[in-house]
């Protein structure tokens, strides 16, 4: 008997609903309220619950739903607290946590795997006490079984937990692993008392990486004692994004009920099904892409289901999704003006249930009903359209591919930079920011009244236009060196140049959760892609227009396109970097005619592509950096180059940052202190490089002498003349009467810095 399973839903609602309840509670916006904001949730979750038992799914997740990040909830739940948020409690609390208040600053944020989403990391210290408190993992299972529903608790397993966290003293993480588990005994003696029966799954995907390897060891030990603690849980070992091989013996030794793989991202699991068909441990076998958006071809699963039968002897076992739906957008229901071809490839998180639901009744030999023999009918038809449509392929953007001769710049960084410093004459602790500008209500209105066509070309130009002034005339009075264009007219950092590049399309409402309430809509790159057109040369030139001041371009790099898109997978990812590559070649040769002298090309999403795996890493960089170097390539020795990088571990990649020889890098630090500059000391990083010298996802407002000190930290790693200033990341999400005071504040700092 095959049954199905969904890993983890999204909680952010199908109309962004949970994010409009946070953020007028955070505005404190009439009618939002701490009532309102419970009754949303409660809402969504008994939406989402239903989605899932209305096409049969056997087993349903509950605590897969937060209201800002499940890591944030785990930390909350086992009482970790850190030392300068102590003086507050419930609701406060947690977002303070999240997003900082006037006395401490927020927990650091970085990326879940190699995904787009960001937890929060938790942080520990070898004095760290925890105390559970398990009311939401209870109170959320009894609010599903009022719904009729039994669920599966999720929770972040503890080993994963420990292994993502960060110590503020040097100590290890995995010094607490006793208390931990601990902690986790005693919830799991609370759920044993919820029904006679209780599967709960322990989300440990830590074990899919080379980390994770070294830590299999603390498997038999920790689930030994979790697996005893009551009879009637059933416990769930639940991995994702890779495969877990190294994981699979240590699992089976112990009385684990369920061990969760993923067959889409991590093929080689499929050595495990031998060990798996002689024990007792049911297999969780993730076949529908979780991650991507592509239809899956429903003939293809079932025969591959068939096959995992075969090979663990008849048992059963369980079949759903690769990992949490979490990546993916909510429905397909909404959109109304894709091209009917290209959405008939499409799959979202609810359709993806019907997908799960129908793969499992035709593994099983059963019947389908009126409904779902339909959707299977358009299954058959839709991967039909997509093996031969000619929206896909464009003989001459292959054929410039195929012909290419020049892949990088012509001189040396240190050639270059010379050339670069005597040209832009910008002084040392030149300022700057990432790039963007707070997105007013006002301007988002006006675009999408424009795309209505409520309002004409011209009015909604010159609102743009406008509003460039305003951003061009506060840089000036506050005194930054070189200047940005604000980017009003960008909906998205992707989504911009996607809309104007051939090859992709775009959804109305394929939002995905990045963090907390702000989320994306990743572009759907499905075929060749080209630019027919410049796509910013038009707004940068008139920015340079309005200053005597140096004007960045701001562009986003080919990785960072790939990565932030629903990538095609019928060509590998390296070809279609290179022909975004090629865009971007054409639009930076095409700013440099209109007189840009500074280019940022920002691969924010460069490490978050990274192969989980160290045996992967190598292709992965070598395409990343050929094509990184291949979008620059146009560019003259005088154009210097920027580029930008958020939230990452640069220690083991420093080596490949050097090679992709931008002139100058801004990076986040202002979270982490100065940990990420420290390593580009260590490997003698000859190029410029912007550490990020405030926070721009917390709303606080750094001051003067906050920053002062932020900068003479900055100046025991690197000298003033290899240093930029600015802001960590990009001000579109704040709010001007943030970024202001934010931004003078910044330039008094370095004024102070220059005079010491």
């Amino acid at each position: 008997m095959i049954k199905s399973y969904v890993t983890g839903f999204p909680r952010i609602g199908e109309k962004r609903e949970l994010k409009r309840a946070l953020e007028g509670l955070w505005s404190k916006k009439e009618g939002f309220d701490e009532a309102k904001l419970e009754d949303t949730a409660k809402t969504l979750k008994a939406r989402h619950w239903a989605y899932q038992k209305e096409v049969g799914i056997d087993l349903i997740s509950s605590n897969d739903f937060s209201l800002y990040d499940l890591m944030l909830d785990t930390i909350y739940a086992l009482g970790c607290i850190p030392f300068r948020f102590r003086g507050l409690s419930g609701r406060e609390l947690y977002f303070a946590m999240a997003r900082g208040e006037k006395s401490a600053v927020a927990m650091e944020m970085t990326k879940w795997f190699n995904t787009n989403y960001h937890y929060i990391v938790p942080e520990l210290n070898k004095d760290t006490k925890f105390s559970l408190n398990s009311e939401k993992i209870i109170a959320e299972y009894n609010e599903a079984k009022q719904n009729g529903i039994n669920t599966k608790i999720n929770l972040i397993g503890p080993i994963t937990f420990l292994a993502l966290s960060k110590t503020t003293d040097d100590s290890c993480a995995f010094c607490h692993l006793d208390a931990v588990v601990g902690e986790y005994a005693k919830l799991l003696e609370q759920i044993s008392k919820l029904d006679d029966e209780v599967f709960v799954q322990f989300d440990e995907p830590i074990f899919v990486t080379d980390k994770g390897d070294a830590l299999s060891d603390k498997i038999t030990p920790v689930y030994e004692k979790l697996t005893g603690v009551s009879s009637n849980i059933k416990i769930i070992f639940m991995t994702y994004f890779e495969h877990a091989l190294n994981a699979v013996n240590e699992v089976l030794k112990t009385k684990i009920y369920g061990l969760g793989l993923d067959f889409i991202h991590g093929a080689k699991n499929t050595q495990a099904l031998p060990a798996l068909a002689n024990s007792d441990v049911k297999l969780f076998a993730g076949v529908v892409d979780g991650r991507n958006v592509w239809k899956a071809n429903i003939d293809e699963k079932v025969k591959f289901v068939k096959e995992l039968e075969s090979k663990l002897g008849g048992k059963d076992f369980y079949i759903g999704s690769s990992c949490s739906l979490l990546h993916v957008p909510f429905t397909l229901k909404y959109e109304k003006k894709l091209n009917d071809e290209v959405k008939s490839w499409l799959s979202f998180a609810v359709e993806k249930l019907s997908e799960i639901s129908i793969i499992t009744s035709l593994a099983n030999n059963k019947e389908l009903c009126e409904v779902a023999s339909k959707i299977y009918a358009q299954n058959k038809a839709s991967a039909n359209s997509r093996a031969s449509s000619a929206l896909i392929h464009d003989k001459a953007v292959k054929d410039r591919v195929s012909n290419l001769s020049k892949f990088e710049r012509d001189m040396s960084f240190d050639e270059r930079i010379k050339i670069q410093q005597k040209a832009l004459n910008y002084g040392v602790l030149p300022t700057t920011t990432i790039g963007s500008f707070p997105q007013t209500v006002e301007l988002r209105v006006a675009r999408q009244n424009f795309k209505k066509g409520e309002i004409n070309k011209l009015a909604y130009e010159n609102h743009i236009k406008a509003y460039i002034d305003e951003c061009v005339k506060f840089q000036e009075e506050c005194g930054l060196d070189v200047l940005v264009h604000g980017e009003p007219e960008r909906n998205d950092m992707v989504e911009y140049f996607g809309e104007q590049i051939k090859g992709y399309a775009f959804s109305e409402n394929g939002w995905v959760q990045s963090y907390g309430s702000r989320c994306v809509k990743p572009p759907l790159l499905f075929g060749d892609v080209s630019r027919p057109e410049p796509m910013t040369v038009e707004w940068i030139r008139y920015a340079q227009s309005k200053t005597s001041k140096i004007m960045k371009g701001m562009l986003t790099g080919p990785v960072t396109m790939l990565n932030w898109s629903f990538v095609r997978d019928d060509i590998s990812r390296a070809e279609v970097a290179k022909q975004l590559a090629l865009c971007i070649y054409d639009e930076i040769a095409d700013l440099q005619d209109a007189g840009i002298k500074v280019i940022q090309v920002d691969e924010a999403a460069f490490k978050e592509g990274y192969p989980l795996r160290a045996e992967n890493i190598g292709a992965y960089e070598k395409f990343s950096v050929d094509c990184f170097k291949l979008s620059v390539a146009s560019a003259r020795p005088e154009t210097q180059i920027h580029t930008h990088m958020c939230y990452s571990e640069f220690n083991d990649i420093i080596k490949t940052i050097e090679a992709m020889d931008a002139d100058v890098i801004s990076i986040e630090t202002a979270r982490s202190g100065n940990e990420l500059l420290k390593i580009f000391k260590a490997v003698g990083y000859k190029q410029e490089v912007g550490p990020g010298v405030y926070d721009i996802h917390s709303p606080r407002i750094p001051s003067v002498d906050e920053m002062v000190a932020q900068i003479k930290a900055l100046l025991e790693v690197l000298p003033k003349e290899q240093l930029w200033i600015n802001p960590d990341c990009g001000l579109k999400t704040r709010k001007w009467e943030e970024v202001e005071p934010s931004l003078k504040n910044m330039v008094e700092a370095v004024k102070i810095a220059r005079a010491l």
